[in-house]
Parts: structure tokens; C-alpha cells; sequence
């Protein structure tokens, strides 16, 4: 069988490590899609699901919250500040964060604060998008 090691590393702990057979993740530029042997590449990430097809057929998924991608023709490692694993994403909490971003959008009084809100609400989406596309998989 033909597969990958994958590291999904955050600032805090490694989040995955295994093999796999295949990992999809949204690229800066759109959609990533990673088989073994894949030619060497280093790129940023935005926030979203990470998918791991595992060695044994089943699916991982882990959200970022954006970072780096390096692809060997043997290993993928994704960096990110912010990594959690599907099954640890809240629904409510993701949703409560998300208004808080939009209120601090509003209420934004400097460009740096215009940023920050904006970041941040940028983040809460993708995470909510992430947890919805985990949840139909399951």
C-alpha cells in the first residue's frame, strides 16, 4: 500500500501522526490535494479542515486555524498555531466566539483593531464550516 507519514503539529501538542493515504487542506491559493510522493512544496495555509485519509480507509480531520504546509515526497507536516481535532470542536462555543468577532467588528476603532476582528472572524467561519463538513462525515 502506497502512503504518507502526516504530522498535524499545533503550538501546544501534536495533534496527528500516522500514515496516510491521501490529505486534502485549503491551500492559499485554493484546495490542496496530497498523494504520497508528492513533489516537494512549502506554502501557507488558511484556516479550515485539514483531512487525512488514513492507511486503513477511515478519516481524520483536524481544523487550523491557517499556518505551514511542507510536503516531502515521504512526510506532510502541517503547522499551526491553532489545531483541534474534529471531534474536540464545539459547536456553541465556535458560534459564541464568532458573534464576538462580529461585535468587535462593529465596534472597531483603529485599523489594528479593524484587523484583529477581522482575523479572528475569518477564523470562527472556517472553524464552523470545518466542524459542519466533520459532522457529515460521521
Amino acid at each position: 500500500m502506497n502512503t504518507i507519514q502526516v504530522d498535524v503539529v499545533s503550538a501546544e501538542e501534536l495533534i496527528y501522526s500516522g500514515e496516510a493515504r491521501f490529505v486534502a487542506l485549503p491551500g492559499e491559493a485554493g484546495e490542496l490535494g496530497i498523494f504520497p510522493r508528492h513533489t516537494p512544496l512549502i506554502t501557507r495555509i488558511r484556516p479550515g479542515a485539514v483531512r487525512i485519509e488514513k492507511a486503513d480507509g477511515t478519516e481524520e480531520f483536524v481544523f487550523v486555524a491557517g499556518g505551514i504546509l511542507e510536503v516531502q515526497p515521504n512526510r506532510i507536516t502541517v503547522l499551526s498555531d491553532t489545531a483541534i481535532r474534529g471531534k474536540d470542536l464545539d459547536e456553541a462555543k465556535s458560534a459564541e466566539a464568532k458573534k464576538a468577532a462580529e461585535e468587535a467588528l462593529k465596534n472597531a476603532k483603529s485599523d489594528i483593531d479593524l484587523a484583529r476582528a477581522q482575523s479572528e472572524l475569518t477564523v470562527m467561519v472556517a472553524q464552523i464550516a470545518a466542524l459542519r463538513k466533520f459532522r457529515q462525515k460521521r
